[in-house]
């Protein structure tokens, strides 16, 4: 197998030219470079979410403009060409405005759970002893529900909408980062580099963020991409069940369960909000193996 000479890791006293030099970050982007699968899949969600952002200028029609005389129009209809829902909406402009909240629900659990769960993981890591225990065990708690039921339980509770939804997922997410997060900071405390900074007199805070954070990170950030098509299709889940997105807001999830009353009418239209869903989930799942692959350091 042939290997790209820029990312070969040198042997141990072997000098590498300066041009050839790369940070880890600049050896993740050229791996990446080198990963049409992951690019590709890396533009399909560019562009859901350039859509998403666009809604306004991008949606033909008004995304909640009913009409009674033109209920569950066939895909290819003139003026929808996606068809039209059980109110007569247009399909194209209601699965555009959905996945502004479908992403939504997607990816800011995920971004606020890393954030505090990476936070208690690194802390709990690199202090160890009691406030290790403290912080694991707590999470240990959350580890006794299955996720989709401590979601749906959480959400039912607050009484569902957005808000709840949004706390649900944040809170199902927070103790798998931590441990993630938990355990690379329990490894990182004990090197050299680490030693070193506290034997210089580094305060705590300085060296974790200066030390320990950087390299939390990689592993973090891999195991959070691939837990956004997992909070997408729960989001959606939930929303399917009632508990999240309230119509009429546009939402995947609440429109596959609005739709159900038309499946033996227009199949092919009502399993629109499921087939995005699939493909963003997808997506993120293949962008996120592609991550690990190239922020791998063993590679």
């Amino acid at each position: 197998m042939t290997t790209n000479p820029s990312l070969a890791v040198p042997a141990p006293g072997e000098d590498v030219p300066r041009g050839e030099r790369r940070s880890y970050w600049g050896n993740v982007r050229e791996r990446l470079r080198h990963d049409p699968v992951t690019l590709f899949f890396m533009a399909v969600i560019v562009a859901a979410v350039g859509t998403a952002v666009l809604a306004p200028w991008v949606a033909p029609h008004d995304p909640y403009a009913t009409s009674m005389l033109a209920r569950l129009r066939p895909i290819g209809t003139e003026g929808h060409i996606l068809g039209t829902d059980e109110l007569g909406r247009d399909m194209l402009s209601r699965l555009i405005w959905g996945a502004r909240t479908s992403l939504l629900m997607g990816i800011l659990p995920v971004v606020i759970a890393v954030a505090v769960g990476g936070l208690l993981g690194v802390i709990a890591g690199f202090m160890g002893g009691a406030v290790n225990m403290i912080v694991m065990r707590t999470m240990d708690v959350f580890y006794a529900f299955p996720s989709v039921l401590l979601a749906v339980a959480i959400s039912g509770t607050l009484g569902g909408g957005m808000g709840s939804g949004l706390l649900a997922l944040t809170l199902v997410f927070i103790p798998s980062l931590c441990r993630i997060a938990e355990t690379a900071a329990s490894q990182i405390r004990s090197l050299d580099f680490v030693d070193a900074a506290r034997a210089s007199g580094a305060p705590v805070h300085s060296i974790i963020l200066t030390h320990v954070v950087g390299n939390v990170l990689p592993p973090v950030l891999i195991y959070a991409s691939s837990l956004i098509s997992v909070s997408i299709l729960l989001a959606a889940g939930l929303s399917f069940l009632g508990l999240g997105v309230s119509p009429p807001t546009a939402d995947w999830g609440q429109m596959l369960s609005s739709l159900r009353q038309g499946i033996y009418m227009q199949p092919l239209v009502c399993a629109l909000p499921g087939l995005a869903i699939l493909i963003v989930s997808l997506s993120f799942n293949l962008v996120s193996d592609g991550l690990r692959q190239a922020m791998d350091i063993k590679a």
